[in-house]
């Protein structure tokens, strides 16, 4: 018996519903991007959109969906492309029937986004008409096509931001930095580019380091800003500490800059990374007109590293006094308390924060105690101001400068250096015992870090001497300008006294910060 076969046609598309002689006209959508905004490129997107839209309507069969688009705005990945997304959203919700685009990689130049997308599309049966590769994402040689040209594609992104990666890297090592002005505070653009002082803005910035010269915390400095409705960098009215704490280490404000402190991780992600020695950075003196003088920065700088690693717990800044008085007893430090807080007789005090712990007997102490005692030790060292500062000038004259003993620890660490790269280089070219070779290997290694390690405790050294030397020209300038002290003067409280220690009523010792003792007491 012969088999029949009876072939019955096909009667609807692969991938819908629709019947093959369906005279109903597909409802088409244009995509449309440029990746910057420039000028020569939203001429390029308006011509874009333009042009799809003319050519959509143009045809009889088709009938116009709307026109997707996304400006200034790269494609290595789709994440951040509301037009984009908007319009796969529509197409999978059944309102687009097919997306009109230029090309691959104005429509993405990820490959593993492209591929996605398309696919994702080509199950709900829609169609993509790359123009000018004239590829149809329905056909069967579509989705290779597309995965060569994406491919292509992200090649070529990546060869575009090496290039503009190596021409930034470039133009730092030149000395050449470039600054976000919208958000950086006392300084905009000038002609070509120059960084050039906004003097209102300036006038912040002075007010920020002074604030924290007396004493004030990030915090409070921040809450300064806002009680006086001054506006934060970004233009907000919110101010962050974070902020704060960015302006007082940022060295741009002293003249100079420091380049390439962030980088991009690689281009798909553009991820940016704070710069902990990956890349080259470069430090440019003198590059611009500094706000702050090299020497208050300096003193900030100090200031910082004192509050972080000198006092114990987190430091206060609340007013003044916190974090400035001793217990004579156990050596905490004394912290603020208010008594009959809601009543007339309402009033500040501080006392040893271990005091209960540690079974202290020293006495509690008053603001205007406080600020009492500090007039009579002040005046006791303006009456002698001028041995004072004598003593001081000698004392400076006195420091050791170990720029010499830097340089030749320097030299040192860079022979050990040369000595391993030359072991190296020989044990690659000659058959050296391995096992000898790594003995001594190490043992080079070992010298070159105990060398190292001399030549960082001098630099170490060195910058504590430069910092304690800024503090005592400080403290010079301030005792020249100081008249006799009648009352109490916050500024002369904050430039020379480094701290206090009660033990007693009648014993109250002030260090200042040239190491003067004076002992007060009622």
């Amino acid at each position: 018996m012969l088999h029949k076969v009876v072939t019955i046609p096909a009667s609807g598309r692969c991938f819908s519903e629709q019947p093959i002689d369906s005279r109903k006209k597909r409802r088409v959508a244009g995509y449309a991007r440029v990746s910057t905004d420039n000028p020569e490129q939203l001429t390029s997107y308006e011509s874009q959109v333009k042009y799809y839209t003319s050519y959509i309507n143009g045809r009889s069969d088709w009938e116009f969906a709307g026109m997707y688009t996304d400006e200034g705005i790269s494609a290595t990945n789709t994440k951040h492309r509301s037009g984009f997304k908007k319009m796969v959203s529509d197409a999978l919700a059944g309102k687009i029937d097919l997306i009109v685009t230029k090309s691959v990689s104005r429509f993405a130049r990820n490959t593993v986004d492209s591929l996605t997308t398309v696919r994702k599309l080509k199950e709900k049966g829609i169609e993509i008409y790359f123009e000018k590769e004239n590829i149809w994402t329905l056909d069967s040689k579509g989705e290779l096509l597309i995965t060569i040209m994406s491919s292509l594609a992200q090649e070529e992104s990546r060869s575009i931001s090496e290039n503009v990666k190596w021409g930034k890297r470039k133009r730092f090592a030149e000395g050449k930095g470039s600054l976000a002005y919208s958000h950086f505070l006392g300084y905009e653009r000038g002609p070509n580019g120059a960084m050039v002082i906004n003097r209102k803005e300036a006038e912040v910035v002075k007010m920020i380091y002074r604030l924290y010269l007396t004493g004030r915390s990030f915090y409070a400095i921040a809450d300064e800003l806002m009680k006086r409705e001054i506006l934060a960098p970004a233009g907000g009215a919110k101010w962050h500490p974070s902020t704060i704490q960015s302006i007082l280490k940022n060295e741009k404000y002293k003249g100079d800059s420091l380049l390439q402190k962030k980088f991009v991780v690689d281009f798909l992600s553009k991820r940016m990374k704070k710069n902990e020695g990956e890349i080259p950075q470069y430090y440019v003196e003198n590059d611009h007109e500094a706000i702050i003088s090299p020497e208050v920065f300096d003193l900030v700088q100090t200031e910082m590293k004192k509050r972080h690693s000198c006092r114990r717990g987190r430091y206060s800044g609340v007013n003044l006094f916190s974090s400035k008085i001793r217990c004579g007893d156990c050596g905490s430090w004394f912290g603020s308390k208010v008594w009959h807080s809601n009543d007339k007789y309402r009033k500040v005090i501080f006392q040893c924060n271990k005091k209960f712990k540690n079974d202290c007997h020293t006495p509690t102490i008053s603001e205007d105690e406080i600020k009492d005692f500090f007039v009579l030790a002040a005046g006791k060292i303006l009456d002698n101001k001028e041995e004072v500062i004598c003593n001081i000038k000698v004392l400076l004259d006195c420091v050791d400068d170990l720029s010499e003993k830097i340089r030749q620890a320097e030299t040192v660490v860079e022979q050990k250096l040369e000595e391993i790269q030359r072991y190296v280089a020989y044990n690659s070219q000659v058959a050296l015992d391995q096992a000898e070779y790594q003995k001594n290997y190490e043992a080079l290694v070992g010298k070159y870090e105990e060398a190292k390690g001399e030549y960082d405790k001098l630099q170490e050294v060195a910058a504590k001497k430069s910092n304690r030397r800024q503090e005592l020209i400080k403290f010079i300038a301030t005792l020249e300008q100081a008249d006799q002290v009648i009352s109490f003067e916050p500024g002369l409280w904050t430039l020379l006294v480094d701290h206090l220690t009660v033990y007693r009523k009648d014993d109250v010792r002030f260090t200042f910060k040239d190491g003067t003792e004076i002992k007060v007491g009622e």
